[in-house]
């Protein structure tokens, strides 16, 4: 595979997808003091607010609950997760492109990406660093033809630098006399 042609592979052919767990949701009137506490309980950095459907109708991530909860001095066991949730967030279908969703993720500055399946329901949260072992063999390969093109692209410079290598290695053989 060349930097130029790429397979395309889905949000749903990746390994991670199938072995995530269930994705932390919650309906909008539950608390944010419940959906901090679940998500302690889980180490999650986000839950989904869902309808009662389980379609995304927003997330609540740890940002939203220091920028809108805690700033603003509000009460997380009154306050409900509608108040500060983000609303029509980015959604991605399963069978979207993950190269796609890593470029928009990447450009748009967000962090978690709530995946669905044909009838909106949420099935996986991909983050950013579920792409990362999907990008890391590309970046690999990219390094090593940048470093095979450096060395060609400066060849001269090679040759004369083992030049002298070799005649310095050969002069301490003379001088210990060896040769």
């Amino acid at each position: 595979m060349t930097a130029t042609t790429r397979v395309a592979m889905t949000l749903r052919d990746r390994p991670e997808f199938a072995s995530k767990p269930k994705p932390l949701t919650f309906p909008p009137e539950a608390t944010v003091q419940e959906a901090v506490a679940a998500m302690t309980e889980r180490g999650y950095g986000s839950v989904i607010v869902t309808d009662a459907d389980d379609r995304v109708t927003g997330v609540v991530t740890e940002r939203d609950i220091m920028t809108k909860l805690v700033r603003a001095g509000d009460d997380p066991a009154e306050t409900p997760l509608s108040a500060i949730m983000t609303r029509e967030p980015r959604l991605a279908r399963e069978t979207d492109d993950v190269v796609d969703w890593l470029r928009i993720m990447s450009n748009e500055r967000f962090r978690r990406l709530p995946v669905v399946d044909a009838e909106g329901r949420i099935k996986a949260v991909f983050t950013q660093g579920d792409f990362v072992s999907y990008t890391w063999p590309d970046l690999l390969y990219q390094a090593g033809q940048m470093a095979k093109a450096s060395v060609l692209r400066q060849w001269h410079l090679w040759l004369v630098g083992g030049g002298i290598a070799l005649y310095s290695i050969l002069m301490i053989f003379v001088v210990a006399g060896l040769v």
